[in-house]
């Protein structure tokens, strides 16, 4: 009988702990490496040839929403697919438990626009065979799964349920049902939660950019300092959990020191979202990485997570939701795809919609550009930015963009590049060895951007073209920082006895290939991904789930209650 189930021969070992780099065998068994060193291949069940290859432990998404889509792809695509072998859910206060029966739509359609989820997707393809949050990791625990699934509690079913939606979203709780809102994320925790999540973005001020279905702030804006605090709590009380918070307000100190009060009373991890270089103002991302090095100084556990990839997004006005900041511009773009169009063809509207225009378009007006028109008499515009467009047609951007929409039946594909495309600001911030690469948002906003690439985009991009950092440092910052920081037992790192969590992959060849359409979610709906090459072998807990970029079926993926797999 052989001595392991696999053994991975002969490859070039970055472990995850930032130990130079060494050529070696790994022997896993029953799910866990059992050996590293030099090993026979007949001491394996089955042998992987890696000569020439690089071995390293599976990447970790602290910030996902698959919470839905787990539900009918057991691989979370497209993360699985770059290498992720850890997913946490429950991301930004956002999800579906604790929801009363009679709440569930009203769940779904939250969805559809803070997170752009598909409601005919949703509606199809989820069991809801749930109420309770304890029952939702029940669920999750039936279903099979390609990758390891670590949850938070979000809080704004825990207010919903607690206060109803109404009171929820035009007062804090008071003394009684904050003590039921702490005693529900008890029970969540006992049951196997991680922590819990919030979004709070001022409803008022220029970040509120994701809001509720009918372009309201979600609850989670709305909640109290105080009711964070009483939660905080109860993660100091049990010395268990994590915190991820993303947290924009109308003044910036107050939000620096909210962090730190939450720090200092649950002495457990926050995770601050989101660190991104901006072109056009460097100093905010500067600004944050001194706040977050004053905390390590501190001694304060706040950890930031950055934005690594390039986030450009491909949209139609169909289904567009991210120029919520603008009162009326949500205004316009909230409501059916008729009523949208209607909206944005009504000339009493144009003014407001000019006076006021999101930052995107206000920074990038001569990057912006048409994709693709569906209309055969108007694909002379394609290629064209909208200032160029608007130069032609002698109007003024907005109303160039929005007239070729409308005309278009809203179809017209536009795209948005991201505000970090300054290579020495990246590197300003990949210099900080503390910043968590990722902000994938898997699962989430699917017919605009392919954010699960982020492992791939790193390695292939910032690693092996700009040479910012070492792979030792990288495969850390992939993996062994963020498990860490977020609570999962044993995972991010190869050594042995560690969960067998690995990606082996030709260096030279990691990419990312061109993103595509698939047809591929319930109820008849679509989205963007974006597949790679290089990873010949993905393994997640000692099973082989994705080879030389397909999947196998293998459902070796496991719900990680309280960050353990079993």
């Amino acid at each position: 009988m052989a001595e392991f189930d696999v053994v991975i021969r002969d490859g070039m070992v970055v472990d995850g702990t930032r130990m130079p780099r060494f050529r070696g065998d790994v022997g896993i068994k029953d799910g866990r490496i059992a050996k590293i060193g030099r090993l026979r291949s007949t001491d394996g069940a089955q042998t992987i040839e890696a000569s020439g290859l690089i071995v390293a432990p599976g990447f970790v998404d602290l910030h996902t929403h698959y919470d839905a889509q787990l539900f009918w792809d057991p691989y979370c695509s497209i993360s699985s697919w770059h290498g992720v072998t850890s997913v946490v859910i429950g991301n930004c206060g956002f999800g579906f438990a604790p929801v009363r029966p009679e709440s569930r739509d009203r769940a779904m359609l939250t969805m559809t626009r803070v997170e752009a989820i598909p409601y005919a997707s949703m509606k199809a393809g989820m069991p809801w065979d749930w109420i309770t949050f304890p029952e939702f990791l029940d669920s999750v625990d039936r279903r099979p799964k390609a990758v390891n699934i670590l949850p938070y509690v979000p809080v704004s079913p825990l207010l919903t349920w607690v206060m109803g939606l109404e009171a929820a979203k035009t007062r804090p709780p008071t003394e009684e049902e904050t003590r039921e809102i702490c005693r529900l994320l008890d029970e969540a925790m006992d049951a196997g939660a991680c922590g819990w999540s919030a979004q709070r973005l001022d409803p008022n001020g220029p970040a509120c950019v994701q809001r509720d279905f009918d372009g309201t702030p979600m609850v989670s804006d709305l909640m109290a300092d105080e009711t964070c605090l009483a939660l905080a709590r109860v993660l100091g009380r049990r010395n268990e959990g994590f915190i991820q918070m993303t947290l924009v307000s109308a003044d910036p100190m107050h939000d620096l020191n909210h962090f730190e009060q939450l720090a200092e009373l649950s002495g457990r991890p926050v995770l601050y979202n989101v660190v991104q270089p901006r072109d056009s103002h460097p100093y905010v991302h500067r600004g944050q990485m001194q706040w977050l090095e004053s905390c390590r100084q501190r001694g304060l556990p706040v950890y930031g997570q950055a934005v690594t990839s390039d986030t450009g997004m491909l949209f139609t006005f169909v289904d567009w939701n991210l120029f919520d900041e603008c009162p009326a511009w949500c205004d316009a773009t909230t409501g059916t795809a008729a009523e949208r169009k209607t909206k944005l063809a009504d000339p009493t509207r144009r003014e407001a919609l000019r006076s006021r225009l999101p930052r995107v378009i206000t920074d990038e007006f001569d990057q912006i550009f048409v994709v693709q028109v569906a209309r055969d008499d108007m694909k002379e515009h394609e290629g064209l930015t909208l200032r160029e467009f608007a130069a032609r047609t002698g109007k003024h951007p907005v109303d160039a963009m929005l007239d070729l929409a409308v005309a278009d039946d809203l179809r017209t594909e536009f795209y948005a590049p991201g505000p970090n495309k300054n290579m020495d600001y990246m590197k300003e911030m990949i210099d900080d060895p503390y910043l968590i690469p990722g902000v994938s948002d898997g699962g989430a906003h699917t017919k605009f951007f392919t954010g699960g690439q982020y492992p791939t985009e790193f390695l292939a991009w910032l690693v092996r073209e700009y040479k910012m950092l070492s792979l030792e440092d990288a495969h850390w910052r992939l993996s062994a920082l963020p498990a860490m920081c977020a609570g999962f037992s044993d995972r991010g790192v190869l050594r042995e006895g560690a969960p067998a969590d690995v990606v082996v992959y030709d260096y030279d060849k990691l990419a990312m290939r061109p993103i595509e359409i698939a047809h591929d979610f319930p109820g008849g709906e679509w989205r963007r991904v974006r597949k790679a090459d290089g990873y010949r072998y993905i393994m997640v807990n000692g099973e082989i789930t994705m080879r030389d970029g397909e999947q196998t079926g293998a459902s070796a993926g496991r719900l990680l209650r309280h960050g353990r797999g079993a």
